[in-house]
């Protein structure tokens, strides 16, 4: 085969699966919501569970669900049948996904979920099934046609379940108000984790290390500051420590190029007053963004009364993972 003979067949498979995904709008109705509520009251866990591919998807789902709020967790069916069940409590849901609602090892364990009272979610592509007709509430799944040539590889079918799967998932996230910064709590070790978790006290400079000086000092002064200290800046204060400005790598260039006497200059004479500043509450990633509208490549960081308290760098944010 040529390109243009595989690139058709590609988007061949791309077309199919968008029509199947379209397809699920209609079903997101109001057995989709009592599904939502199920396990928005869940007190467990949710278990989810399915065989084959289906199990590979319900391993995508349950890991989703469990990092947006919902805690969760897969069962193998096989495994379920020799001892696993025994994970299972009355406080759960199980969500079991087959596409063709007639799987054996699922089939086997219904009879236990329902002798535990546990509500049953079912995802199957046959309503008339028999998971489906012993589930509490089924939710349609099914394809008018596979995306494999052959209608055999499940391919359209394992799409729209896991589109599904991320349906209720983000449903339930909204509901629960879950935020930002609880799904970090979840990814603290990534760097997701690192640009919602990380604030600027954790990383900013303090102490010594700040690079100051005091609104009297001469150019010179500040330069030697700068190189000291090595962040590309020096914070200007008065005696109280409030900051008045800042003077930066970029402020010597523009000096040099007034032609202004760097031996002689006062560092009043060349600073950036009413400089832009942050508080050491923000997040770092806010921090970043600010440093990023304004096209600074370092700022300081101030308390409530404008009090210089400490100073970041881009260096600063890009060892901490958070660019």
């Amino acid at each position: 085969m040529n390109t243009d003979q595989l690139t058709k067949l590609g988007l061949a498979v791309i077309d199919t699966e968008l029509e199947a995904i379209e397809a699920l709008r209609p079903r997101i109705n109001e057995n989709f919501a009592k599904a939502c509520q199920l396990l928005l009251d869940c007190k467990g866990r949710v278990v989810v569970t399915g065989m084959g591919k289906s199990g590979h998807i319900g391993g995508k789902i349950a890991a989703t669900l469990a990092s947006t709020g919902t805690p969760a967790f897969f069962v193998h069916p096989g495994e379920a049948s020799h001892g696993d069940l025994g994970m299972i409590t009355s406080k759960d849901v199980v969500l079991a996904l087959s596409n063709s609602g007639e799987t054996g090892e699922l089939l086997t364990i219904v009879p236990i979920i329902k002798r535990l009272a546990v509500p049953l979610i079912s995802m199957t592509g046959n309503a008339r099934s028999t998971l489906a007709m012993e589930a509490d509430i089924n939710l349609d799944i099914g394809v008018e046609k596979e995306a494999c040539p052959l209608g055999l590889a499940p391919t359209s079918s394992t799409t729209v379940t896991l589109v599904m799967g991320d349906a209720l998932a983000v449903a339930c996230l909204d509901a629960r108000g879950f935020t930002a910064e609880d799904f970090a709590l979840s990814h603290p070790g990534g760097s997701l984790g690192r640009r919602l978790l990380l604030h600027v006290a954790n990383i900013m400079h303090t102490g010594d290390d700040i690079p100051q000086v005091n609104e009297n000092a001469s150019l010179r002064d500040a330069l030697l500051e700068m190189t000291r200290k090595k962040l590309g800046m020096t914070a200007i204060v008065d005696n109280n420590n409030t900051i008045l400005g800042i003077f930066t790598d970029g402020d010597l260039r523009r000096a040099l190029d007034k032609n202004i006497d760097v031996h002689t200059a006062s560092i009043q004479d060349v600073m950036t007053r009413n400089c832009k500043t942050v508080k050491q509450n923000i997040l770092a990633a806010e921090a970043l963004n600010i440093m990023e509208e304004k096209k600074i490549n370092a700022i300081a960081v101030v308390d409530d009364k404008n009090t210089l308290i400490g100073a970041l760098n881009m260096h600063d944010l890009l060892r901490a993972g958070v660019v």
